[in-house]
């Protein structure tokens, strides 16, 4: 009767840890998965995404992804955003590895800079476009345009830091859309 119970227990056990016997390993996958190279893409990605067209397949995955992410979403843009989004492209396009570390870090900075702030940036923003070429390459030529965007300290310096931020955040991006 003991017998009978051990064999009955194994013959028990074997069934339940049969399923996960069988099983295959788990495959995690960490970071992004490869994306196309350029020869890959379809003509209307390729059309929509040209200005990248040197760059694409030195690029890392998670660019990729994120730019055709981007070509998914243009024929769902209205005409002037299309050209906005041309434009800027290849402005990259254009930009040396160091500046566009460059641009990289003053977007990280803006984007931790408190709502009032970015508000003041983007005032100062607004003013600098409005002026005439002259007085901008007269102000980037001054210097200021060299200073990154830094968060205030919480203390009274906070508007002038901001308006420091303003000014060199309103001239960077013209300063690096030079090639």
């Amino acid at each position: 009767m003991a017998k009978r119970r051990l064999i009955g227990g194994v013959i028990l056990a074997l069934a339940l840890t049969a399923p996960v016997i069988a099983e295959p390993p788990t495959t995690v996958v960490i970071g992004t998965l490869p994306q196309p190279a350029w020869e890959a893409l379809n003509p209307v990605q390729k059309s929509i995404l040209a200005p990248l067209a040197a760059d694409w397949n030195s690029m890392e995955n998670l660019p990729r992804k994120k730019w055709l992410g981007i070509a998914e979403r243009y024929p769902t843009m209205k005409p002037d955003e299309q050209r906005r989004l041309q434009e800027r492209m290849r402005e990259w396009a254009s930009l040396t590895p160091e500046q566009r570390s460059k641009v990289r870090g003053t977007y990280k900075d803006f984007n931790q800079l408190p709502p009032e702030q970015k508000a003041v940036v983007k005032q100062k923003w607004e003013a600098y476009s409005n002026l005439p070429s002259d007085e901008k390459q007269r102000i980037r030529e001054s210097g200021k345009s060299g200073k990154l965007l830094q968060p205030a300290p919480p203390s009274e310096a906070a508007p002038h830091t901001a308006n420091q931020s303003a000014e060199s955040s309103s001239e960077a991006p013209t300063e690096t859309a030079k090639p």
